[in-house]
């Protein structure tokens, strides 16, 4: 399986920094509290310095999905998404370790983060734009179908794991009990993105090999330099 962003995606959008982690050995009975509970607190403290919105992170989101034809005040990137829930409740639920642990990093560096289940995904993931016949299963369990030149996330079997870029994931590679291998993509398009992503995979590399003992592969892609061979 390789991971990777389309031409036309590096062409619109050129400050575009992806880092990507893979880990295999995941279990859902690790200890993550001591990792959540920093990164929470690093964002909550972001947070009293002034609301999601103002983020440069997140404004830079919103040109995105403007750009794209999406309304950014509808649908909102992951960690706006996360951001926005944590100011008002004070708290995230507990769902996975890696759930929960990706979700805390996303906050604290306000940078919406993907985790994929690898074995729920057919083939080649490709970062593009849709066709409009892509099948797309929500968490309830539903099928919807991407509106053609939305930004998804589309394997082999052309399922599409993510729409809107980075405002859902799809039920269907969604963390599980049972899952052991994972995909895990940071996205980015701030002025500091560049020095930004590369410290949040450090830290997450580094919270990942503490609750699971195993190392993730990591990279970070680039224009020239856009995949990597996961498996």
């Amino acid at each position: 399986m390789r991971f990777r962003h389309r031409a036309e995606i590096w062409r619109d959008f050129p400050d575009l920094v992806p880092g990507v982690l893979y880990l295999e050995g995941v279990t859902p009975d690790a200890d993550v509290s001591r990792g959540v509970a920093a990164h929470t607190a690093a964002a909550l403290e972001r947070l009293a310095g002034g609301g999601e919105s103002a983020m440069p992170e997140i404004q830079a989101w919103r040109r995105a999905f403007a750009a794209q034809g999406v309304r950014p005040t509808q649908y909102r990137c992951a960690s706006e998404s996360l951001l926005r829930r944590l100011r008002r409740e004070g708290a995230m639920p507990s769902l996975h370790p890696l759930v929960d642990l990706c979700n805390a990093v996303s906050m604290a560096y306000a940078v919406p983060i993907a985790t994929l289940d690898v074995d729920r995904v057919d083939g080649d993931l490709e970062v593009g734009y849709a066709a409009g016949t892509e099948t797309y299963e929500t968490f309830a369990g539903t099928v919807e179908h991407p509106d053609p030149r939305e930004v998804v996330y589309a394997d082999g079997a052309r399922f599409a794991h993510a729409r809107r870029w980075t405002n859902r994931q799809s039920g269907r590679s969604a963390i599980r009990p049972e899952t052991t291998r994972t995909l895990i993509v940071a996205e980015a398009l701030h002025e500091t993105a560049g020095s930004d992503v590369p410290k949040l995979v450090e830290a997450l590399a580094e919270a990942l090999r503490e609750a699971w003992g195993a190392t993730p592969a990591t990279a970070m892609l680039t224009a020239e330099h856009p995949e990597i061979q996961v498996v």
